[in-house]
């Protein structure tokens, strides 16, 4: 089958998207500039301070610091990074921390200084951490996105300055190629091997997750409570897989995730509700990473007009993923899939952020649950929430537009109200 124009693009899209992470991402990219600002000082620092934007504060309060003994904040983060942190492992920065090194970290926490300042300034992804000993100093700065670091300096002298650093997109795939007609056809003409590392290690890591948070002692056990309640059909699995492996993730887990849009928590809400289908119909291979595939770019699409952190739940955009490549699974095209991702956004685009913590596994199983509604509406007599009711506008490309409008632009001031209450302000 000929390929599609931008199809080289958006295997591109999924290598970059598609990586794997331990830990809640905020605080694993405040370890990483951590860690780098630690490598690029020399020797143990005596002061840390950590500047941050207000969605990684909100975003890192409530979530356990995995291989830390149960830690949780900015200061855990910053002092992992600083005592065990692995500079080039990136968001596995943490993946190798020792028994001796978790105790350590106790003890740094305990006798250094680590301040922690709000950036002021409108940049929604901002990360700057410096370290502090004799006469010298050190810093790391991350910008945008989770891996993008910007600078990092030893007292006067840049050792690293990457140009264009204040934008996200000169150094990614354009992401503007993306759209659902698209999308779905790339997936018909898509050779399973120009993916299949990338998905395949999704499926593991994914899958792997969800099964310890199925076996219970994480979080709320949203996982375990839908299965427990519900039953058995595939659509309770399918919100239960995807909630089971944020419930483990939240709350410290030390498996590793294969993210999506810079989150492991849409990274398994867009992969396991898919992957749930395909293994209850017996599913080949190829149809299961044609699907993922849907999956995942349908909610990169989606969170491209949003941005990576923003007072819009991401959840959202990841169970109209999940439910797009379930549809395209069971044989749903571009009619079938346009008013899936609309009825989904109709029912749930309220769904606020109010940071990484246990409560995201119940959003997430919310999402996959409209997600699964939206599509069982219009195989169930055609029925679709139409263009003029609320913010769905005909086309769906326009109602994902309005969508990305309202995250980024409405929700301002709603994500600094809400940063606003988390810190008692």
């Amino acid at each position: 089958m000929e390929k599609t124009p931008h199809y080289a693009s958006y295997v591109e899209i999924l290598r970059e998207e598609l990586i794997p992470a331990m830990g809640c991402t905020e605080p694993i990219a405040i370890a990483l500039a951590a860690a780098k600002a630690r490598q690029a000082l020399g020797m143990e620092p005596e002061k840390c301070r950590v500047e941050v934007s207000g969605n990684i504060i909100k975003n890192v309060k409530a979530v356990t610091v995995p291989n830390t003994g149960g830690l949780k904040g900015i200061e855990a983060a910053v002092a992992a990074g600083v005592v065990a942190g692995r500079p080039d492992l990136e968001l596995e920065v943490l993946s190798q921390v020792t028994p001796e090194e978790i105790t350590a970290i106790g003890a740094f926490l305990g006798d250094r200084e680590i301040r922690v300042l709000p950036m002021q300034g409108d940049r929604v992804f901002y990360i700057n951490v410096t370290l502090l000993a004799e006469d010298h100093s050190a810093c790391c700065e991350i910008v945008d996105y989770h891996t993008n670091i910007t600078r990092i300096q030893r007292d006067e002298e840049v050792l690293f300055q990457k140009a264009g650093g204040e934008s996200e997109t000169p150094q990614q795939t354009d992401r503007s190629v993306l759209s659902i007609e698209e999308i779905i056809r790339f997936a018909d003409c898509l050779d399973p091997e120009d993916v299949r590392e990338v998905l395949e290690r999704q499926i593991a890591y994914n899958t792997a997750i969800s099964e310890e948070g199925l076996r219970g002692g994480w979080g709320a056990e949203i996982g375990r409570t839908l299965r427990a309640v519900y039953g058995d059909d595939v659509a309770i699995r399918a919100k239960a897989a995807a909630a089971a492996g944020s419930d483990a993730r939240m709350s410290g887990c030390e498996l590793p995730v294969v993210i999506v849009s810079g989150s492991g928590n849409q990274g398994m809400t867009a992969s396991l509700p898919v992957i749930t289908y395909a293994r209850d119909r017996g599913a080949s291979e190829e149809e299961l990473l044609r699907a993922l595939a849907v999956a995942d770019l349908v909610t990169i699409h989606q969170k491209t007009g949003i941005g990576r952190l923003s007072a819009f739940c991401g959840a959202v955009s990841a169970g109209c993923g999940a439910a797009a490549g379930i549809a395209y699974l069971l044989g749903g095209r571009y009619d079938v899939i346009a008013h899936t991702v609309a009825n989904t956004l109709a029912i749930c685009a309220g769904m606020i952020c109010d940071g990484a913590k246990p409560s995201c596994a119940a959003k997430i199983a919310a999402a996959v649950d409209a997600g699964i509604l939206g599509y069982q509406m219009y195989m169930h007599g055609g029925h679709q929430f139409v263009g003029g009711e609320g913010i769905i506008q005909k086309g769906v490309e326009n109602t994902i537009g309005n969508v990305g409008r309202l995250a980024r632009e409405g929700m301002r001031k709603t994500d600094q109200e809400i940063l606003d209450i988390m810190v008692g302000r």
